[in-house]
């Protein structure tokens, strides 16, 4: 189960902690097994701080703290501060993304899941730009909320299909996805009539957010690979 120390402080000397940090990060590499830290500062106290590090458990957070460079952080911390810190010790029981929220909904929407088209006004802004690997040949490049619209129309014309994520990573406004894909050609794609044949690639994609809604997004997969098992005999 992920575990959480939540560390709760005064100072007044941020820029000083700031690089305590950055040098604690620097001296622990390869040994530290703290996977993510955020740090809040208190918009109506300004000297008041709130840092969250996250662990893959207790026990790792554990073994973290009997660092040397831990120990040592935490004597420089306590010279930084206006008092001694406090510690919460949390585990984990749900970590949701909004953000890769948005981004699934519409990758299942696109796949036709969930009934209808209503994910298109909700999770995709009315401005989107794509970059698609097949823009120019009859099925990417969309303009718009409008353009996504009308891709997803060409895809779901030529396949029954389903994505099958494998691996995903939200940083700042941007999830990126690393997804399997699987089709049934059921219908004419780029010219191909359909064969019936259950046909796969391998690709990624990355989305830009804006305000809740995928304001940009980059598609990569193997459009070759997909063209030659269409044209397979």
């Amino acid at each position: 189960m992920t575990f959480v120390q939540l560390i709760d402080y005064e100072t007044k000397q941020s820029d000083e902690m700031n690089s305590l940090i950055d040098h604690w990060a620097e001296r622990s590499s390869g040994r530290r097994t703290a996977t993510h830290t955020l740090i809040g500062r208190d918009r109506d106290a300004g000297t008041h701080y709130v840092d969250l590090v996250e662990f893959p458990s207790y026990e790792e957070a554990m073994r973290n703290s009997r660092l040397p460079e831990t120990e040592a952080l935490f004597q420089e911390m306590v010279a930084l501060c206006e008092s001694m810190p406090t510690f919460r010790n949390l585990d984990v029981i749900r970590d949701e993304h909004l953000d890769k929220l948005v981004v699934n909904q519409v990758f299942d929407g696109l796949a036709g899941k969930g009934g209808d088209d209503g994910f298109f006004e909700e999770c995709v802004a009315a401005g989107y730009t794509e970059h698609d690997i097949m823009s120019g040949a009859g099925a990417g490049g969309a303009t718009g909320r409008e353009g996504l619209r009308a891709t997803a129309a060409t895809w779901r014309e030529g396949f029954d299909f389903s994505f099958d994520r494998t691996r995903q990573l939200a940083e700042g406004d941007t999830v990126t996805t690393l997804w399997n894909w699987t089709g049934t050609h059921r219908g004419e794609f780029m010219g191909v009539a359909p064969t019936g044949r259950e046909v796969t690639m391998a690709g990624c994609t990355t989305f830009r957010l804006e305000d809740g809604r995928i304001a940009e997004g980059w598609w990569y997969y193997d459009a070759p690979g997909l063209m030659r098992q269409l044209a397979a005999r």
